[in-house]
């Protein structure tokens, strides 16, 4: 399988089919059994900050606001500025702005979702992997969700490779 830079895939199948193990493989969570994966050239051989991943559930740090949930993961990589910079510029993106102090306890389904997509493109990833990442909403928000998606795609030219069992 070869992914051009930038473009859009999805994976479809059936629950216990391996979608989540591809991907966990491409984010170099799980050592395949056999081949080899390559990213921009390069062999996939651990966690790279090039690879990020979006789980069904949000998996938000329930103690930490909206702000400090994005920047977790960017934490000693940046300064407080260019932090400070990347967190408002991804709130204003995932249209999270006025939320910015809200706890995840106080967010929707679709706005915690939306705080996860800000925490994993906050260090800029050149591809991002989706895992069943609409599973648990309802079917008005799962839709938005996935407009949303497209647009940050369009937008940022992230390669994206997205598995779902819903077709």
């Amino acid at each position: 399988l070869e992914l051009q830079s930038g473009s859009f895939v999805s994976v479809v199948g059936q629950s216990g089919c391996g979608k989540s193990t591809l991907l966990r493989i491409i984010a170099g969570l799980d050592i395949p059994a056999g081949g080899e994966v390559r990213i921009g050239g390069n062999p996939v051989q651990s966690v790279s900050p090039d690879v990020g991943i979006l789980f069904q559930e949000s998996r938000l740090l329930p103690w930490y606001n909206v702000e400090k949930n994005i920047a977790y993961g960017i934490q000693g990589k940046k300064n407080r500025k260019e932090i400070r910079d990347t967190v408002y510029e991804l709130i204003e993106l995932v249209g999270l702005k006025g939320f910015e102090k809200a706890l995840p306890e106080q967010l929707s389904g679709g706005m915690q979702k939306r705080v996860a997509i800000a925490r994993t493109l906050a260090a800029r990833p050149k591809v991002l992997l989706l895992d069943e990442p609409f599973g648990a909403l309802d079917a008005f928000t799962k839709m938005n969700m996935q407009e949303e998606i497209l647009k940050l795609w369009k937008r940022e030219g992230i390669t994206m490779m997205l598995v779902t069992h819903d077709s």
